[in-house]
């Protein structure tokens, strides 16, 4: 279920948005819908690694420490990603999903993401790819 209206509606709660068919659940589930975005690393607008880009609506309430996430180049998998793979299931236990993004998954990625552009290394993306790629593999 995604929560609030047009300008709110940018988070899914829930493993089971009724919009989405049965083929599309294990192409979410199995992160088939990230591929596209390789074209965009091909075409260097992103990375392999690095911090998800997030909506305009969520950046705009970053401060001027956390807008420091966008000093690199955005990423399709990071460590954050990682951490909250199943970001959906815990805003469905949220009395207020909105308000627990924004307070606390959003606050917490973000203290993820600012360690990553303050020490990233080739051999700490390459350990993040593996990692990303075992919790795929072992959902």
């Amino acid at each position: 279920m995604k929560i609030g209206s047009d300008k709110l509606g940018l988070i899914t709660v829930g493993g089971h948005d009724p919009r989405v068919t049965t083929s599309g659940y294990y192409i979410r589930k199995y992160k088939l819908d990230e591929l596209p975005q390789l074209i965009n690393v091909f075409i260097g607008d992103m990375s392999l690694v690095g911090p998800r880009p997030e909506v305009r609506k969520y950046v705009d309430m970053y401060n001027s420490e956390q807008l420091h996430v966008l000093d690199v180049r955005p990423g399709i998998t990071d460590m954050a990603s990682i951490r909250y793979r199943n970001e959906n299931e815990i805003l469905e236990q949220a009395k207020n999903p909105e308000k627990y993004y924004c307070d606390v998954i959003m606050q917490d990625k973000l203290r993820i993401n600012l360690e990553y552009v303050s020490h990233h290394t080739f051999l700490g993306d390459i350990k993040i790819i593996v990692q990303t790629l075992k919790t795929i593999i072992t959902k």
